[in-house]
């Protein structure tokens, strides 16, 4: 046998080990702008991505979603996949300008419809829904009229929820408000490698931020108004971070770090206040926070969501002062994306959430790895043993951190097919399944294969 056949035996005896509850989700996470395309169709509004794509330069392949996996039309060969990896759980997200074309008034209907459809289909294939009402397509009216530097971004966002949860909440029982607020605020508003593009700085980020925690709050009444009964909450982005020495320079900008990557958030969700350390560093360039604002944003929440896909090892540096930090690389293995693959962090970052915050449900609601786009061998096979690997790999320290007593309550893989990639385009893919960019056919990977094999034979 020849060493990489031992290999793909050796990782295939590791998945058949992994064993869950019986009441584990497994599922796939997609978003919207990512795989739907229909950029103008039946109706849509313009979304910041929209936009942003339309700028020379800003995307590394020059692609958009304007067509993407083309979703809009092909969603049941996007159940079949899952049906086929015998998944029980769908992530997905609403297109706010699809649902509303201009970010308030009237709802469209054939949007609407669209998600019916989906929605009603998954269903009679005993799929779970998990709908997250916004993963960053801002309606460029909205946009427009301030974006997430203007509070009324926030009040919008909890009428549009209202809306979406009343015509669909009679199907769906899991909602989260928003993906990745650190995420979209901050490479949006404070770096400009996403839409909208600002390149404001920490002040831009700390904006962006608290008027999105903002709209999380306002929402979360609203949705349990429309649909008693369902859970609530958010999914955050989470960095492990560690100190690149153990010199006091470095541990010192490790801890800005983190309190802006992930304390800002947990803090202001499940303690109802902002770090202090953050506030004071940051004073002079934070938002209008209103004392009734810390109330708003701590709404009770039935889970939390958590996006993990690296640590950051982070030093002393000259990046988005007054933070001061710099992100160094250890020696090891990275992903297309530059991401260093440490599976590890998957479980660290799940007891440092339980032992802080404690969530009373928590999903994995993203995990995954960047490849460089792959195409079918002859046998029109696509094998990518390394996704596979990291698949098993971080499953197996979510079940360490399940036995040390974790509430995980499930897994999404990210992501369902190659999609869109943000500023990547198409020229890194996470994909479970491939996806032909000439006939939009889609394949299931070897990745695919492994992660079917664990969700059925793993509870």
């Amino acid at each position: 046998m020849s060493n990489n056949a031992k290999s793909v035996q050796s990782l295939e005896e590791r998945a058949a080990a992994l064993h869950f509850p019986a009441s584990f989700r497994f599922g796939a996470a997609t978003s919207s702008y990512q795989i739907e395309g229909g950029m103008d169709a039946d109706g849509k509004g313009e979304s910041i991505w929209d936009r942003f794509t339309r700028r020379p330069g800003v995307i590394n392949d020059g692609s958009s979603g304007d067509v993407a996996c083309d979703s809009y039309h092909r969603w049941p060969d996007d159940i079949a996949l899952l049906r086929e990896m015998g998944l029980g759980s769908y992530r997905f997200s609403l297109s706010w300008p699809r649902m509303q074309p201009d970010g308030r008034g009237k709802m469209n209907a054939k949007g609407i419809g669209y998600y019916d459809r989906l929605i009603d289909a998954l269903l009679r294939d005993g799929i779970e829904p998990f709908v997250t009402l916004y993963h960053w397509d801002l309606p460029q009216e909205l946009q427009d009229s301030g974006g997430w530097y203007d509070r009324e971004t926030a009040h919008r966002f909890a009428d549009y929820a209202e809306l979406a949860v009343a015509v669909l909440g009679d199907r769906v029982k899991h909602w989260t408000t928003l993906n990745e607020p650190w995420t979209f605020a901050w490479s949006g508003h404070a770096c400009g490698e996403d839409a909208p593009g600002f390149a404001d700085g920490v002040r831009g980020g700390l904006a962006a931020s608290h008027h999105a925690l903002l709209a999380h709050g306002l929402a979360v009444p609203r949705i349990r108004g429309a649909a008693p009964g369902s859970d609530v909450g958010i999914v955050l982005d989470f960095n492990v971070v560690h100190a690149a020495t153990d010199a006091s320079t470095d541990m010192a900008a490790a801890r800005r770090f983190e309190g802006v990557q992930n304390r800002w958030y947990l803090d202001a969700v499940f303690k109802g206040s902002y770090p202090e350390d953050i506030l004071k560093l940051c004073a002079g360039l934070l938002p209008d926070i209103r004392p009734e604002d810390n109330a708003t944003i701590a709404q009770p929440l039935d889970y939390l969501g958590m996006n993990v896909y690296r640590r950051s090892v982070i030093g002393a540096g000259s990046d988005l002062p007054p933070l001061n930090f710099a992100r160094t690389n250890p020696p090891g293995r990275y992903s297309a994306l530059n991401w260093e693959i440490w599976p590890q962090c998957i479980r660290e970052a799940l007891e440092y959430v339980h032992r802080d915050y404690a969530p009373q449900q928590i999903f994995i609601t993203e995990n995954g790895l960047a490849t460089l786009a792959e195409r079918p061998g002859a046998d029109g096979r696509v094998f990518d043993p390394a996704r596979a690997e990291y698949i098993v790999d971080h499953l197996e320290q979510v079940s360490k951190a399940l036995a040390s007593g974790v509430p995980v309550k499930g897994y999404f893989a990210w992501t369902l097919i190659d999609n869109f990639e943000w500023a990547y385009g198409h020229s890194a893919q996470f994909g479970l399944a491939h996806v032909d960019r000439r006939t939009l056919d889609r394949r299931l990977k070897y990745s695919g294969e492994i992660f079917g094999q664990i969700a059925r034979n793993g509870r």
